[in-house]
């Protein structure tokens, strides 16, 4: 969940202010960083799917449990997390709006809000899909709360350990559509699970490093320690960006040999995803040559571009194979 909660904010607007509580309440969720965590886990749900026989019913009301689980699991820690940081939001251009700096909302409120939706999500997850993705999404929960939240503060490192908790949702849905228990926790254990996860994981770091830089006096002011703040100059920043990038075109062509039988993706991803990752490539290499805001917003809007291509991709490519 970490990294995405940037994924959409390349402007250095204020959050529109939402009226009356249940608007509150909605923007406490982070909403549209909460519907990338549902699209991912729907991704991981769907491509796993297709390694086994369902009937409509079963397939409709399970891929609804999963994600319903997920958006509330997504929401709560995401409503934690502005609680967390309300003092840090209140002194940030891009945050000064939500519903607790802004006096919206009591502190007290948020946490409740918060802890409610977290546990009713990873609750349905339990009950009514597996303990398996109920586990993933509760690992998800913690990381993003307990180590990525306080680690803002103290170190550029946080960003790797946000792409953490980031990167797990599609391992959500790849549990979630697992026939049984037993089955749910082998799930865990497949390489073609961990390969999304890992396109996730890598996509985050040159897409919240260009963020990062186009924001980083404001990062500056809200005591976030991320690695423009750091690195005035962005030589380091941009070095990184480039190396993540470079990484990012062999991890995004893995799944096709890392998916387990009987499900397949094609070649044909393999292309997609090898030309979309040059163009990532292109945008990295003229961030490095330039670092400038520009550069970096072009890279930005080059990697909210990318993933839902590549995404798409890999499920149109894994349907078309299962349908031969």
């Amino acid at each position: 969940m970490s990294q995405f909660e940037r994924s959409t904010s390349g402007a250095t607007v204020v959050a529109p202010v939402q009226s009356g509580l249940i608007g509150d309440v909605l923007e406490l969720t982070k909403p549209r960083l909460t519907r990338l965590v549902v699209i991912t886990t729907g991704v991981g749900f769907a491509i796993a799917a297709m390694g086994r026989s369902w009937g409509w019913i079963e397939l409709i009301m399970s891929a609804f449990l999963c994600l319903l689980g997920a958006w509330l699991s997504a929401g709560g820690a995401n409503a934690l997390n502005m609680w967390w940081e309300r003092t840090s939001d209140a002194r940030m251009r891009r945050t000064a709006g939500r519903p607790i700096p802004d006096g919206r909302m009591s502190p007290e409120l948020a946490l409740a809000a918060g802890l409610a939706m977290s546990s009713l999500g990873v609750g349905i997850l339990a009950v009514l899909v597996n303990p398996a993705a109920a586990a993933v999404s509760l690992a998800t929960i913690l990381l993003y709360i307990l180590v990525y939240t306080p680690m803002k503060q103290l170190t550029p490192l946080s960003t790797i350990a946000g792409a953490l908790p980031g990167a797990l949702p599609p391992l959500i849905g790849w549990a979630g559509a697992a026939p049984d228990n037993a089955s749910a926790w082998q799930s865990l254990a497949q390489a073609g699970g961990w390969s999304l996860f890992m396109i996730i994981f890598v996509w985050q770091i040159p897409h919240f490093l260009a963020i990062a830089w186009m924001h980083r006096d404001d990062y500056e002011r809200g005591g976030h320690r991320v690695l423009p703040v750091v690195d005035p100059t962005g030589h380091r920043t941009s070095s990184v960006t480039l190396i993540w990038t470079l990484t990012l075109i062999p991890v995004s062509i893995a799944p096709v040999i890392a998916m387990p039988a009987p499900i397949t993706v094609s070649w044909v991803y393999g292309l997609v995803a090898g030309l979309g990752g040059l163009v990532m490539l292109s945008a990295a290499v003229k961030f490095i040559r330039l670092r400038s805001d520009a550069s970096a917003r072009s890279l930005f809007l080059t990697s909210i571009m990318y993933l839902p291509l590549l995404l798409l991709a890999m499920v149109v490519d894994a349907g078309v194979s299962a349908a031969l």
